[in-house]
């Protein structure tokens, strides 16, 4: 096991350890995301159109303007399963058909999806592109696993690498102004880069395994520190607008975290969250069955006794993303509005 593989599994077992947490934190700093109501607002729950023969389906990513959602089914065989990648245009979905798990990671507001897979007979990290209906590998570089993390509206990408030094996690930035290349960016040492603004800006965390810590790369190339007062480790998980996400660890718990790009100020999340997957320019986060802004979350309708939903992405306009999990029967791709 690699050491980002390992990251990503000490990220996610951060996660659900908070299930069980309650971080009595202060707020540093004015970083308040979207303002509340959220109690005045009509949040309703649909289900997107999906393939009807297929085991399960769910809704990975959404657009900044919520027309574009890319997700994943599985299609069960009498032999062999069929993997599936789903796009939607409003409420038209395209399938296609892929030969192993496929994962879209984002979409920008012209519909160009990106996601991550594995190189045929190496099972090495294989980063795709899909636009103008056409499925593509993206360049890569000699290394045990290239992975992207996001893609802005210029259709800048950035993402990592695995041992391109050897040892190391390297940042890495498909240019949209130079097409069919990758470049490894000037970051912190053992960085991987999990965000980016449309204005260029790039989040993402840097460091030996269990000692990350958490970096901000600026437009003009300067890099800053994302820091939390008191935090053992942090690590940036995404970002949109002047907003990025993460968890830091404090004093043997982790805590979920907003940070205002701007001046590096915080917000601690409502701990109820169970885990963050994405944040939009307005501040907004969601994560597990939950919707923030700023110290308050709500619950997103459509789980009960049962039936489990997560939210796996959010857009400008607030449209949410997920799935819907009926237990015995099957996982379905829906929609949140108005939340």
């Amino acid at each position: 096991m690699n050491r980002s593989t390992r990251r990503r599994m000490v990220a996610g077992a951060a996660a659900t350890a908070l299930l069980a947490t309650s971080l009595g934190v202060a707020v540093s700093g004015p970083a308040s995301a979207a303002p509340g109501g959220a109690a005045l607002r009509t949040c309703k729950i649909s289900t997107l159109p999906y393939p009807t023969d297929t085991y399960r389906a769910d809704a990975s990513v959404i657009d900044p303007t919520g027309r574009y959602v890319a997700g994943t089914a599985l299609r069960v065989g009498e032999v062999d399963n069929q993997y599936l990648l789903l796009f939607w245009d409003g409420q038209q979905v395209t399938e296609v058909e892929v030969p192993g798990m496929a994962d879209p990671v984002d979409v920008n507001a012209d519909g160009v999806v990106i996601g991550n897979g594995s190189a045929p007979g190496t099972g090495i990290g294989q980063p795709w592109i899909y636009r103008d209906g056409k499925l593509e590998q993206l360049p890569v570089l000699p290394s045990t696993g290239i992975f992207v993390s996001a893609i802005n509206d210029s259709g800048d990408i950035v993402g990592y690498g695995s041992d391109i030094v050897p040892g190391e996690s390297v940042a890495l930035r498909w240019p949209a102004a130079r097409p069919g290349t990758v470049e490894v960016l000037k970051a912190p040492a053992n960085a991987q880069a999990s965000g980016i603004t449309d204005n260029g800006t790039i989040v993402g965390s840097a460091g030996p395994f269990g000692d990350w810590n958490s970096w901000v790369r600026r437009p003009n190339g300067r890099i800053d520190a994302l820091t939390f007062p008191g935090a053992d480790w942090s690590t940036a998980s995404a970002a949109a607008g002047r907003w990025a996400i993460g968890l830091v660890w404090l004093d043997g718990n982790s805590a979920k975290v907003l940070w205002d790009l701007r001046h590096g100020s915080h917000t601690v999340l409502d701990q109820k969250i169970s885990a963050l997957t994405d944040v939009n320019a307005k501040g907004v986060v969601v994560g597990g069955d939950r919707v923030a802004r700023g110290t308050t979350s709500r619950v997103l309708p459509g789980g009960g006794e049962g039936v489990a939903v997560g939210a796996r992405s959010i857009s400008d306009t607030g449209t949410i993303v997920g799935f819907r999990n009926v237990l015995a029967d099957r996982v379905t791709p829906v929609r949140w509005t108005g939340c």
